[in-house]
């Protein structure tokens, strides 16, 4: 007969945590992504395959530099997949392009489609303010977040981006640059930062260790 699991076994499998699947669709920061989910004790992969998007139990998406980059995500059936984890209500972390990508479109490649989780287009800073906005800038904190859990109002944290995405009703954090934008959207289990939380310190290791916490 065999043995039933013991109560350790038992916390033990109640205190796991879930492998983080790293989306490479050749714009990401990938390293420093993985470099700081390691940091935090987080275990993470990179893939390009939609299969391994599939079984995934949490899902980042980073990004830097052009938004028809995520063009690839079409082409290589990886938006399907992560369409239908967001429908499964798997974990998801959109970063800089990543999280521009949940929006309707951006004004940097109009044919582009984003996913659309959120509403509005992406826009181009205006020219009375420098662009890119490149630097570290404080938090706008509104309403509560689990993904902002623990940040204290007004953190900084670094920036790096030309266009900004809309202040919307699921804005949990805002910045103000040439007006305000969006810093942090949340709905459900889809999460977006226009920062790096991967190149903001303790608070973005916080936040990261935030996703990572998680309940899948």
């Amino acid at each position: 007969m065999l043995a039933g699991p013991t109560a350790g076994q038992d916390a033990a499998e109640h205190e796991r945590t879930a492998v983080i699947a790293i989306v490479d669709y050749r714009a990401g920061n990938l390293t420093s992504v993985k470099k700081a989910l390691d940091r935090i004790g987080a275990e993470s992969f990179v893939t390009s395959d939609p299969e391994a998007i599939a079984s995934a139990e949490k899902i980042v998406l980073p990004g830097v530099g052009h938004f028809a980059a995520t063009k690839v995500l079409e082409t290589s059936g990886m938006r399907s997949a992560l369409q239908n984890a967001i429908q499964r209500e798997v974990p998801f972390l959109g970063i800089c392009v990543g999280m521009q990508w949940l929006f309707e479109s951006s004004e940097e490649s109009p044919e582009t489609p984003g996913l659309g989780i959120f509403p509005g287009q992406c826009e181009h800073f205006p020219g009375e303010v420098k662009s890119p906005h490149v630097g570290w800038n404080d938090l706008l904190l509104e309403g509560s977040s689990r993904l902002l859990a623990g940040v204290p109002q007004n953190s900084f944290v670094y920036f790096t981006h030309t266009y900004r995405a809309p202040v919307v009703s699921s804005s949990v954090a805002r910045c103000e640059y040439g007006g305000a934008f969006s810093a942090a959207v949340e709905r459900g289990q889809v999460f977006g930062v226009q920062f790096h939380p991967e190149k903001s310190g303790e608070v973005g290791q916080a936040i990261l260790r935030n996703f990572h916490e998680l309940p899948c």
